[in-house]
Protein backbone atom coordinates (compact mmCIF):
# COMPACT_ATOMS: atom_id res chain seq x y z
CA UNK A 1 0.00 0.00 0.00
CA UNK A 2 1.28 3.64 -1.02
CA UNK A 3 -0.41 5.55 1.42
CA UNK A 4 1.08 7.78 3.83
CA UNK A 5 1.89 6.89 7.31
CA UNK A 6 -0.76 8.10 10.16
CA UNK A 7 0.29 9.59 13.47
CA UNK A 8 -1.56 10.24 16.46
CA UNK A 9 -0.68 13.98 17.88
CA UNK A 10 -1.99 15.61 21.13
CA UNK A 11 1.30 17.07 22.17
CA UNK A 12 2.77 14.94 24.65
CA UNK A 13 6.56 13.47 24.30
CA UNK A 14 5.16 10.19 23.55
CA UNK A 15 3.22 11.43 20.90
CA UNK A 16 6.20 13.44 19.96
CA UNK A 17 8.23 10.29 19.92
CA UNK A 18 5.71 8.57 17.99
CA UNK A 19 5.95 12.01 15.15
CA UNK A 20 9.64 11.52 15.11
CA UNK A 21 9.52 7.55 14.31
CA UNK A 22 6.48 8.14 11.77
CA UNK A 23 8.27 10.70 9.82
CA UNK A 24 11.32 8.03 9.88
CA UNK A 25 8.74 5.53 8.45
CA UNK A 26 7.45 7.72 5.77
CA UNK A 27 10.57 8.79 4.47
CA UNK A 28 12.07 5.44 4.16
CA UNK A 29 9.03 4.10 2.63
CA UNK A 30 8.61 7.33 0.43
CA UNK A 31 4.90 8.25 1.56
CA UNK A 32 3.41 11.17 2.74
CA UNK A 33 3.46 12.04 6.65
CA UNK A 34 -0.08 12.37 8.02
CA UNK A 35 0.16 14.38 11.78
CA UNK A 36 -3.84 13.80 13.18
CA UNK A 37 -5.63 15.36 16.41
CA UNK A 38 -8.43 14.19 17.85
CA UNK A 39 -11.20 16.63 19.18
CA UNK A 40 -13.27 14.33 21.70
CA UNK A 41 -16.85 15.77 22.29
CA UNK A 42 -18.03 16.67 26.06
CA UNK A 43 -20.09 14.08 27.52
CA UNK A 44 -20.99 17.17 29.89
CA UNK A 45 -24.10 19.64 29.15
CA UNK A 46 -22.65 22.70 28.11
CA UNK A 47 -24.13 26.47 27.51
CA UNK A 48 -25.76 27.25 24.76
CA UNK A 49 -23.15 29.20 22.16
CA UNK A 50 -20.53 27.08 23.69
CA UNK A 51 -18.57 24.71 21.35
CA UNK A 52 -19.01 20.72 22.85
CA UNK A 53 -15.50 20.41 21.66
CA UNK A 54 -13.99 23.37 23.60
CA UNK A 55 -16.46 23.37 26.78
CA UNK A 56 -13.86 25.74 28.85
CA UNK A 57 -12.92 28.01 25.54
CA UNK A 58 -9.69 28.18 26.87
CA UNK A 59 -8.26 28.76 24.00
CA UNK A 60 -8.23 25.30 22.32
CA UNK A 61 -7.33 26.19 18.39
CA UNK A 62 -4.47 27.99 19.78
CA UNK A 63 -3.39 24.29 22.10
CA UNK A 64 -3.95 22.47 18.87
CA UNK A 65 -2.23 24.83 16.74
CA UNK A 66 0.80 24.43 18.79
CA UNK A 67 0.84 20.80 19.48
CA UNK A 68 0.69 20.23 15.28
CA UNK A 69 3.24 22.69 14.56
CA UNK A 70 5.61 21.36 16.95
CA UNK A 71 4.93 17.81 15.73
CA UNK A 72 6.07 19.28 12.24
CA UNK A 73 8.55 21.15 13.61
CA UNK A 74 9.97 17.49 14.96
CA UNK A 75 9.05 15.35 11.56
CA UNK A 76 11.08 18.22 9.57
CA UNK A 77 14.53 17.60 11.68
CA UNK A 78 14.10 13.77 11.00
CA UNK A 79 13.20 14.21 7.12
CA UNK A 80 12.95 17.75 5.63
CA UNK A 81 11.85 16.97 2.34
CA UNK A 82 8.67 15.14 3.85
CA UNK A 83 5.34 15.77 2.80
CA UNK A 84 3.34 16.91 5.48
CA UNK A 85 -0.42 17.29 6.01
CA UNK A 86 -2.76 17.93 9.19
CA UNK A 87 -5.79 16.46 9.92
CA UNK A 88 -8.18 18.05 13.37
CA UNK A 89 -10.85 15.76 12.88
CA UNK A 90 -13.58 15.50 15.44
CA UNK A 91 -14.38 11.84 17.61
CA UNK A 92 -13.03 9.49 19.71
CA UNK A 93 -9.44 8.85 19.37
CA UNK A 94 -8.96 5.53 18.52
CA UNK A 95 -12.32 5.88 15.73
CA UNK A 96 -10.48 8.78 14.55
CA UNK A 97 -6.85 7.26 14.13
CA UNK A 98 -8.53 4.20 12.84
CA UNK A 99 -10.70 6.00 10.06
CA UNK A 100 -7.70 7.81 8.62
CA UNK A 101 -5.80 4.57 9.00
CA UNK A 102 -8.11 2.76 6.42
CA UNK A 103 -5.64 4.35 3.58
CA UNK A 104 -2.56 4.46 5.20
CA UNK A 105 0.42 1.85 4.74
CA UNK A 106 1.00 2.64 8.63
CA UNK A 107 -0.19 3.47 11.81
CA UNK A 108 2.06 5.07 14.48
CA UNK A 109 1.10 5.51 18.24
CA UNK A 110 2.89 6.50 20.90
CA UNK A 111 2.67 3.65 24.04
CA UNK A 112 2.05 5.35 27.25
CA UNK A 113 -1.53 6.40 28.40
CA UNK A 114 -0.17 10.56 29.54
CA UNK A 115 -1.51 13.51 30.88
CA UNK A 116 -1.76 16.70 28.16
CA UNK A 117 -3.68 18.05 25.64
CA UNK A 118 -7.11 16.15 25.58
CA UNK A 119 -5.51 12.81 26.52
CA UNK A 120 -5.34 11.54 22.20
CA UNK A 121 -2.98 8.50 22.94
CA UNK A 122 -4.71 5.80 25.35
CA UNK A 123 -3.45 2.07 25.97
CA UNK A 124 -6.20 0.49 23.77
CA UNK A 125 -5.68 2.52 21.28
CA UNK A 126 -3.30 0.20 19.34
CA UNK A 127 -5.01 -3.14 20.26
CA UNK A 128 -8.50 -1.51 18.56
CA UNK A 129 -7.48 -0.06 15.64
CA UNK A 130 -5.80 -4.15 14.50
CA UNK A 131 -8.67 -5.42 15.80
CA UNK A 132 -10.27 -3.91 12.47
CA UNK A 133 -6.94 -4.54 10.69
CA UNK A 134 -6.94 -1.55 8.68
CA UNK A 135 -3.16 -1.58 8.24
CA UNK A 136 -0.09 -2.40 10.65
CA UNK A 137 0.36 -0.32 14.05
CA UNK A 138 3.71 0.70 15.10
CA UNK A 139 3.84 1.17 18.95
CA UNK A 140 7.06 3.49 19.52
CA UNK A 141 7.81 2.15 22.83
CA UNK A 142 11.74 1.41 24.75
CA UNK A 143 14.71 2.50 22.61
CA UNK A 144 14.57 3.61 19.12
CA UNK A 145 17.99 2.40 16.74
CA UNK A 146 18.72 1.87 13.74
CA UNK A 147 21.09 -1.16 14.74
CA UNK A 148 19.73 -4.50 15.73
CA UNK A 149 17.70 -7.47 14.40
CA UNK A 150 14.14 -7.32 12.99
CA UNK A 151 12.83 -9.80 15.41
CA UNK A 152 9.31 -11.50 14.48
CA UNK A 153 6.96 -13.22 17.25
CA UNK A 154 6.36 -16.84 16.68
CA UNK A 155 7.43 -17.43 13.23
CA UNK A 156 5.23 -20.76 13.12
CA UNK A 157 1.98 -19.18 14.36
CA UNK A 158 -1.36 -19.52 12.21
CA UNK A 159 -1.75 -15.53 12.02
CA UNK A 160 1.66 -15.29 11.64
CA UNK A 161 1.67 -15.09 7.84
CA UNK A 162 0.73 -10.93 7.16
CA UNK A 163 3.15 -10.32 9.72
CA UNK A 164 6.20 -12.64 9.04
CA UNK A 165 5.73 -11.27 5.24
CA UNK A 166 6.20 -7.33 6.92
CA UNK A 167 8.87 -8.72 9.15
CA UNK A 168 11.03 -10.04 5.91
CA UNK A 169 10.44 -6.53 3.99
CA UNK A 170 11.14 -4.34 7.06
CA UNK A 171 14.51 -6.73 7.80
CA UNK A 172 15.51 -6.37 4.15
CA UNK A 173 14.57 -2.71 4.00
CA UNK A 174 16.85 -1.79 7.18
CA UNK A 175 19.58 -4.32 6.03
CA UNK A 176 19.10 -5.90 9.16
CA UNK A 177 19.09 -9.86 10.49
CA UNK A 178 15.75 -11.55 10.65
CA UNK A 179 15.13 -13.25 14.10
CA UNK A 180 12.16 -15.71 14.50
CA UNK A 181 11.10 -16.68 17.72
CA UNK A 182 9.35 -19.91 18.53
CA UNK A 183 8.33 -22.00 21.44
CA UNK A 184 9.55 -25.01 22.00
CA UNK A 185 6.70 -26.62 23.32
CA UNK A 186 4.42 -25.98 20.61
CA UNK A 187 6.68 -28.78 18.53
CA UNK A 188 6.30 -26.35 15.78
CA UNK A 189 9.04 -25.04 13.36
CA UNK A 190 8.59 -21.86 11.46
CA UNK A 191 10.86 -23.24 8.66
CA UNK A 192 8.35 -24.76 6.26
CA UNK A 193 5.93 -21.55 6.25
CA UNK A 194 8.81 -19.37 5.94
CA UNK A 195 10.17 -20.96 2.90
CA UNK A 196 8.49 -18.78 0.61
CA UNK A 197 9.74 -15.75 2.31
CA UNK A 198 13.66 -16.77 2.16
CA UNK A 199 13.11 -17.34 -1.53
CA UNK A 200 11.80 -13.96 -2.03
CA UNK A 201 13.97 -12.25 0.49
CA UNK A 202 17.13 -13.93 -0.61
CA UNK A 203 19.44 -11.26 1.07
CA UNK A 204 18.27 -11.60 4.40
CA UNK A 205 19.92 -13.22 6.71
CA UNK A 206 17.23 -15.65 9.41
CA UNK A 207 18.08 -16.66 12.11
CA UNK A 208 15.51 -18.99 14.84
CA UNK A 209 15.73 -18.08 18.61
CA UNK A 210 13.70 -21.52 20.27
CA UNK A 211 12.55 -20.26 23.91
CA UNK A 212 10.56 -22.33 26.59
CA UNK A 213 9.60 -18.89 28.24
CA UNK A 214 6.33 -17.37 27.70
CA UNK A 215 5.90 -15.52 24.79
CA UNK A 216 5.73 -12.25 26.28
CA UNK A 217 9.40 -12.53 28.38
CA UNK A 218 10.87 -14.23 25.58
CA UNK A 219 9.87 -11.53 23.45
CA UNK A 220 10.85 -8.95 25.57
CA UNK A 221 14.29 -10.91 25.99
CA UNK A 222 14.67 -10.82 22.19
CA UNK A 223 13.81 -7.55 22.10
CA UNK A 224 17.11 -6.29 24.09
CA UNK A 225 19.19 -4.57 21.01
CA UNK A 226 16.96 -5.58 18.36
CA UNK A 227 15.25 -2.20 16.52
CA UNK A 228 11.70 -3.27 15.72
CA UNK A 229 9.97 -6.66 17.48
CA UNK A 230 6.85 -7.32 14.73
CA UNK A 231 3.90 -9.49 16.51
CA UNK A 232 0.95 -11.36 14.60
CA UNK A 233 -2.25 -10.26 16.08
CA UNK A 234 -5.89 -11.27 15.01
CA UNK A 235 -9.39 -9.98 16.04
CA UNK A 236 -11.42 -12.27 18.56
CA UNK A 237 -15.37 -12.32 17.51
CA UNK A 238 -15.11 -9.03 16.34
CA UNK A 239 -14.25 -7.16 19.06
CA UNK A 240 -11.28 -7.30 20.45
CA UNK A 241 -7.46 -8.32 19.27
CA UNK A 242 -5.21 -10.88 20.34
CA UNK A 243 -3.25 -8.22 21.73
CA UNK A 244 -6.24 -7.10 24.51
CA UNK A 245 -4.69 -10.60 26.60
CA UNK A 246 -2.13 -10.19 29.47
CA UNK A 247 0.47 -11.65 27.08
CA UNK A 248 -0.45 -9.28 24.81
CA UNK A 249 -0.36 -6.39 26.99
CA UNK A 250 2.96 -7.49 28.22
CA UNK A 251 4.53 -7.68 25.00
CA UNK A 252 3.99 -3.66 24.69
CA UNK A 253 4.40 -3.20 28.64
CA UNK A 254 8.25 -4.91 28.32
CA UNK A 255 9.44 -4.23 25.32
CA UNK A 256 12.51 -2.63 24.65
CA UNK A 257 12.05 -1.70 21.38
CA UNK A 258 9.70 -0.72 18.96
CA UNK A 259 6.73 -3.32 18.30
CA UNK A 260 4.61 -3.60 15.20
CA UNK A 261 0.99 -4.59 15.37
CA UNK A 262 0.39 -6.62 12.35
CA UNK A 263 -3.56 -7.80 11.63
CA UNK A 264 -4.28 -11.13 9.94
CA UNK A 265 -6.61 -10.68 7.07
CA UNK A 266 -7.80 -14.82 7.89
CA UNK A 267 -11.44 -14.07 9.60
Amino acid sequence: MNGPVVVGVDGTPSSLAAVEAAAREAERRGVGLELTHALTWSSEPVPVGVAPWDPDGAGLRDRVNEALTDAEWRARKVAPQLVITREVLLGEPASVLNSEARAASLAVVGSRRVRGLRGLLRGSVAGRLTVHGSCPVLVVCGRQSRTGPVVLADGASTVAREAAEFAFAEAAERGAELLVLHHLHDGRSASGSLAGLRAKYPDVTVRSWPSRSRRHRALAEASVGAQLVVVGVRGHNGTTAALSGPDGRAILRHAHCPVALVPSRKP
